[in-house]
């Protein structure tokens, strides 16, 4: 196993100081290792992700390599050749687990951003004194950015937040956390070749969740109560202002939509499985409130806004992959982790074989399916 740096390298260096997991810690799992401490429905902070990472390096005595990256794999006639800065390797076979989220994704608009407003990403932000003093603009209304955003704006800085497309959920649903009801009821299951459109399934963005001790929601009604302004998707830059779409109304609507059908979703199964004595009563969430006039520009040389958090998303880092198995938005061209290339796998990218793949404890389903396709692939080369 190769680390490009410490075990646990990115939750040490690229995390902001105050995250914590989005899975409560009875989710912590991974084969032969499991959370037992004294707060099963918290959730983790970076650092006890990162001991937890630790522990099981040790618990599971996997042979890790650290410092050492990857900077080239090769194929060649038995196999492949693996370049890393502590030599070369030379092997039948490879998984690829560097994730999904090596590098921010920061739309080419931010060229015409003045140079006088900072730019930052997850992976730069720390906490809001790193910031100049004056307004944010946070771009993205995924999990990241309404976390963000509710920082930032908690810190005593005007925010404004940019919205598009984002998933809506309530951190607790009839009196369980809604990640539960994702598991109980198998949503969070369904296996890839089930799924009815699996390339938009792979990009979705993160749900709008936060962990925190009071297992709070954290929604835009929330965050507008903050004081929070909601404006559109930035769509351009031009005279030095930031235009954003109109339509917030539709965008909202469509998360509330799908929020409405999932949670019907928990209904039913409760129902057909006769759990819902057990369960708090059914509950439905108040609309996305549309703001009275929501602005379609924004001055970027006035001063209002000082530095621009872009959370628009993260993808994978492939540059060191010397195989043609990269289509061309960057994804590895793979089914279920069987990637385009005899004896290279994956394993923790979005919906990989189900719908929980990329978290702690969905990995181990996928592993098991994929190192045995692996098993299977070196029995036959022997």
């Amino acid at each position: 196993m190769l680390e490009r740096g410490e075990v646990a390298n990115s939750w040490r260096r690229e995390r902001w100081d105050s995250l914590r997991l989005l899975t409560p810690n009875w989710q912590s799992r991974l084969p032969g290792l499991w959370y037992e401490g004294p707060d099963p429905d918290g959730y983790m902070t970076t650092a006890e992700v990162t001991e937890f990472i630790e522990r099981y390096a040790k618990v599971s005595g996997a042979p890790v390599r650290t410092g050492a990256d990857v900077t080239s794999v090769k194929r060649i006639s038995d196999g492949y050749l693996v370049t890393t800065s502590l030599g070369e390797i030379r092997c039948q076979a490879v998984v690829i687990a560097s994730g999904a989220c090596n590098r921010p994704v920061v739309p080419g608009l931010c060229d015409a951003v003045p140079p006088s407003v900072e730019q930052l990403t997850p992976f730069s932000y720390r906490d809001p004194a790193g910031l100049p003093d004056g307004g944010v603009l946070v771009v993205g209304a995924s999990a990241t950015g309404v976390q963000l955003a509710a920082e930032l704006q908690s810190s005593g800085r005007p925010v404004t937040l940019s919205v598009g497309e984002h998933v809506r959920l309530p951190r607790l649903y009839r009196g369980r956390d809604v990640l539960w009801w994702m598991d109980a009821s198998g949503v969070w299951g369904e296996r890839y070749d089930e799924v009815e459109d699996l390339t938009r399934a792979r990009r979705l963005p993160s749900p709008q969740l936060v962990g925190t001790a009071e297992r709070a929601t954290l929604d835009l009604n929330v965050l507008a109560s903050m004081g929070v302004e909601l404006v559109g998707r930035w769509a351009a830059v031009r005279d030095d202002r930031a235009l954003f779409s109109g339509g917030l109304r539709n965008v909202f609507s469509l998360a509330d939509l799908k929020m409405e059908r999932l949670l019907d979703t928990f209904d039913e199964w409760a129902r057909a499985r006769g759990r819902e004595a057990e369960a708090g009563p059914s509950e439905r969430f108040a609309p996305t409130r549309v703001p009275d006039s929501a602005r379609l520009q924004l001055d970027l040389r006035s001063g209002e806004i000082r530095a621009i958090v872009w959370a628009t998303g993260f993808r994978p880092d492939y540059g060191w992959l010397d195989v043609p198995v990269v289509d061309a938005k960057g994804q590895l061209n793979h089914d279920g982790g069987v990637v385009d290339s005899p004896g290279l796998y994956a394993l923790g990218l979005p919906v990989l074989r189900r719908r929980k793949s990329t978290f702690m404890y969905g990995i181990e389903d996928d592993a098991r399916e994929v190192i045995d396709h692996l098993v299977r692939y070196l029995a036959v080369r022997r």
